[in-house]
């Protein structure tokens, strides 16, 4: 028996020991590009080793563990890509639409300028036919006759003042009289109070 080629049970059985112990890293591996991949986070190396409990070392020495880590970083990186180009697409189209919204508003503001111009040019000539029909002399009249009528109107606030605390006064009396005729009628019908008939 040539022990050369045949191995000692013992080496054999750490063999098979270290070949299931790669094998169970290897599925953790696995698993955990998985899960990086449904997470949509970033697939590293030290992600892979930290979160599949294995060293960078074992990553990079195993032909196996080497190609899946690269695979899953050229599958995020080309996801990565495809979103960043779908993200600009949809800014692109963002902004066309805000630019389109600008632009249906300044047509709608230029359209609302004009109408505006428009109005204002017609309001200023209706000030000009008015200016047109008054003459300096008709206006000087008017001015003259507008501070006279105000002078007036505070000469009658006062006179109407001065008539409104007379008659409050005319009314306190007519209460005091009032009172003074009730008074007297009652001590001429009261024969105790000693008033002649």
């Amino acid at each position: 028996m040539n022990t050369a080629t045949t191995p000692k049970p013992r080496t054999a059985a750490a063999l098979a020991a270290r070949r299931r112990k790669t094998e169970t890293a290897l599925e953790r591996v696995h698993k955990t590009i998985v899960r990086l991949r449904r997470e949509e986070a970033q697939i590293s190396v030290a992600a892979v080793a930290r979160r599949a409990d294995v060293s960078r070392t074992f990553l990079y020495d195993n032909v196996e563990a080497r190609a899946a880590v690269a695979a899953a970083m050229t599958q995020a990186g080309e996801r990565q890509s495809r979103t960043l180009a779908e993200r600009d697409d949809e800014r692109a189209a963002t902004w066309r639409e805000r630019a389109l919204n600008a632009e249906d508003g300044l047509t709608a503001a230029h359209i609302e300028i004009l109408a505006q111009r428009t109005r204002i040019g017609e309001l200023l000539g209706q000030i000009r036919d008015l200016e047109a029909e008054w003459t300096q002399e008709s206006v000087q009249r008017i001015a003259t006759e507008n501070t006279t009528l105000k002078q007036r109107v505070r000469q009658l606030t006062t006179d109407n003042r001065t008539l409104d605390e007379r008659l409050k006064a005319a009314r306190s009396n007519l209460r005091f009289q009032d009172r003074r005729m009730a008074d007297l009628e009652a001590r001429i019908t009261d024969p105790s109070t000693g008033v002649r008939q």
